[in-house]
């Protein structure tokens, strides 16, 4: 039989798909860019697919070797039911229509490992069918993803009953990949999972680190970073679709002297929300407001305060920088940012404060301490989580390969 050296072909390059189902923000597909980022960065033979439901992550900066898949988009309402956000189709047309998708992908891309985000089974159960046809093949590995914070723990336990995650992770994965840290939150005890999932749990530790500051941008256009000697303090929001009241309380709030006042507003912000915002800051002549940034680490990292709301990616960037960071969690539609921020509090590396009790004034007399309280130690948390992956992987990939079905579709 010829071999690759026989017809003079390059080697084969690693291959690695990842699967998010945001619907809500951009929490989930940032994160996998952030372990797509680490895995070329350690080896820069690995190509990476992106599959998610969000359109806007075209906008994002991507690592080398990196390409994203957009599937038909979803929209969650407050009470968790799913519909379809621009077609017109029923759900089930829409997911069937996704699952064919990700299906012909993976199978013609033939992924070496596949990382899903949060969602064992995928929206609607729509990895299921994807999922058997990779195991069935033999050649690539799966890995469930989790943050380190799903819920709290009745709602986290009822989610997983009535989705069928256990017996999705006992026949459909070969490991689960926790990004956190046990000594703040031990989401095998938490969650009481069962020893069929406990036994395939690693904690990878917090995604934080240098990684998050290698991807290169697909856009070109000013910087909007402030001057490199201006002081600065920061708020931001997330995604933006439940940020206003945050962003609104700090610009109302007194700044602390000789500093510029910086909101990031995301891109879900509604127009009109961000239009009232844009009126306040151009009140003042020591507030700016930006929509969208695609370096938001560069702004916390040099910021000598921030203000932020508590999802995973950007408290994983508040960490790593060292800053100085007050917590304002919501709890609608999940209690996830709550339990965060207290648990952290608790460690002393952030503060926190209860969305319905901040003020204006809170805010105010929060940042003019911040400010001269100088980087802030992590020695407490494991943040080593995007230095980690890379090894994980590799141990992942070299586990003893399965009885094989069909070569992949695309020979």
């Amino acid at each position: 039989m010829l071999t690759d050296q026989d017809l003079d072909l390059p080697p084969a390059r690693r291959r690695v798909a990842l699967y998010s189902h945001d619907t809500q923000g951009l929490g989930h597909i940032r994160r996998n860019i952030n372990i797509a980022a680490a895995l070329v960065d350690d080896d820069p033979s690995v190509d990476v697919l992106l599959l998610t439901v969000t359109p806007e992550a075209t906008m994002l900066p991507l690592p080398s070797s990196t390409e994203v898949l957009t599937l038909p988009t979803l929209h969650k309402d407050s009470s968790g039911r799913y519909s379809a956000r621009v077609l017109t189709a029923p759900l089930d047309e829409l997911l069937e229509l996704r699952t064919t998708l990700i299906d012909a992908a993976l199978l013609c891309f033939a992924p070496d490992l596949f990382i899903v985000d949060k969602v064992a089974r995928g929206v609607g159960g729509e990895l299921d069918q994807p999922l058997a046809a990779l195991r069935a093949t033999g050649r690539t590995r799966t890995v469930l993803g989790l943050r380190d914070v799903l819920d709290d723990g009745p709602a986290t336990r009822l989610d997983w009953r009535r989705e069928g995650t256990t017996a999705a992770i006992r026949d459909l994965y070969d490991a689960v990949w926790i990004y956190g840290d046990p000594t703040v939150y031990d989401a095998v005890r938490e969650y009481s999972f069962l020893k069929v999932v406990a036994d395939k749990v690693t904690y990878t530790g917090y995604l934080a680190g240098p990684q998050l500051g290698q991807l290169r941008s697909r856009f070109g256009g000013p910087c909007l970073l402030p001057a490199p000697d201006q002081k600065y303090v920061l708020c931001t929001v997330g995604g933006g679709q439940d940020g206003v009241q945050l962003a609104r309380a700090f610009l109302a709030a007194t700044l602390p002297p000789g500093h510029h006042g910086v909101v990031i507003t995301g891109p879900f912000m509604s127009e009109a929300d961000r239009r009232q915002l844009q009126e306040a800051a151009d009140d003042r002549v020591d507030a700016t407001v930006h929509e969208f940034v695609s370096q938001a680490h560069e702004f916390i990292r040099r910021a000598s305060a921030a203000v932020s709301m508590a999802g995973y990616n950007t408290v994983c960037e508040l960490m790593a920088a060292g800053c100085p960071t007050l917590l304002v969690p919501r709890v609608i539609p999940r209690t996830e940012q709550s339990v965060r921020a207290e648990r952290l509090q608790q460690t002393g590396i952030v503060d926190m404060v209860p969305a319905a009790a901040v003020t204006p004034d809170h805010i105010g007399a929060w940042l003019a301490t911040a400010v001269h309280a100088g980087p802030v130690s992590d020695a407490a948390i494991d943040l080593a989580g995007l230095d980690r992956i890379p090894a994980l992987a590799a141990k992942i990939a070299a586990l003893a390969p399965r009885e094989t079905g069909a070569a992949h579709a695309c020979a």
